[in-house]
């Protein structure tokens, strides 16, 4: 098929652009971007759960050959890689990133052209992980980038804690979503994050995207234009959320649902305080979680 037009630059020629960002930039003074909703003034320097104020912080930028097959195509997916986060999971793979605040504050001016830059080495897309608190800085940048060129599809690579409203500033806007479902029990999101109505806000997001980009939509470059990816890091001794889970895309999204079960769970940052974390996922458990998908009548697994 041919390659559509990302959905951003329909935006910005209507006009409608300088308006998401001036509705995602009020919410700052007290913030509500995600389901958080700490509540300070991010324009004034405080900081709420995420540790950000005004500007984003990025950790790296580059392209990415270990992202999944549709994203990476022969080119590599243009990541960036945004300090702290929203969730805050003990177990966190990128601990550094997240919760050690590896990285530097940078200017849209400057995130603008890191993805300028990515679109130069010929990557397929600009990948946006983690972005959930940092909206404001992506848009202002977006607005830069796409003046001066940029013409990649945009993913959004977050841990499905994302707020309704949030989502839908961002309609219209974000090609791909692609964000990680990680618990269906509210007592794992209060154990691991703090919050147990992770599972719910999760489920309300995914549909959410769902509804704005639909099934994943592959060019016959074999390369992602559109549409949800579902990630799912299969835990220690989680088969039966995982289950739960699957079957939950699968009858309220859609078997076309493209899902992706990562095996790569390592005890990382505090994992060790939790008997349950302190191993590695185990052959027979992906396996088992595997099956579960093919029984959920799921049929495109990366």
């Amino acid at each position: 098929m041919k390659s559509p037009q990302p959905a951003y630059l329909r935006l910005q020629q209507d006009g409608t652009f300088a308006q998401r960002i001036d509705a995602a930039r009020a919410k700052l003074r007290a913030c509500d971007l995600c389901p958080r909703r700490c509540g300070v003034d991010r324009l004034a320097g405080e900081l709420g759960f995420c540790q950000t104020a005004e500007r984003a912080w990025v950790a790296s930028f580059t392209p990415h050959l270990g992202e999944e097959a549709p994203l990476v195509g022969r080119n590599g997916s243009g990541t960036i890689f945004f300090t702290h986060c929203n969730l805050g999971c003990v177990f966190c793979q990128n601990y550094d990133i997240s919760h050690q605040s590896a990285g530097e504050p940078v200017t849209p001016r400057q995130l603008a052209d890191m993805m300028l830059h990515l679109q130069r080495q010929g990557c397929h897309n600009i990948n946006f992980v983690s972005p959930s608190h940092v909206i404001v800085p992506i848009l202002e940048a977006l607005a830069i980038a796409a003046t001066e060129g940029l013409r990649l599809p945009l993913v959004y690579n977050s841990g499905g804690y994302d707020a309704p409203e949030t989502l839908a500033l961002l309609q219209g806007i974000i090609d791909i979503y692609m964000p990680d479902f990680k618990f269906w029990d509210p007592a794992s999101g209060l154990k691991y994050c703090g919050i147990p109505d992770y599972p719910e806000v999760a489920r309300q997001a995914i549909v959410a995207m769902h509804r704005q980009v639909g099934d994943l939509i592959i060019d016959d470059n074999g390369v992602a234009r559109q549409g949800v990816i579902v990630r799912h890091l299969v835990m220690p001794g989680g088969i039966e959320e995982t289950r739960a889970i699957l079957k939950f895309v699968a009858t309220t999204l859609s078997v076309d649902t493209y899902v992706n079960l990562m095996p790569q769970y390592r005890p990382c940052g505090e994992a060790h305080r939790f008997e349950d974390l302190k191993r590695r996922l185990t052959v027979a458990e992906f396996e088992a979680a595997v099956l579960a998908a093919m029984e959920a009548g799921l049929r495109r697994l990366d």
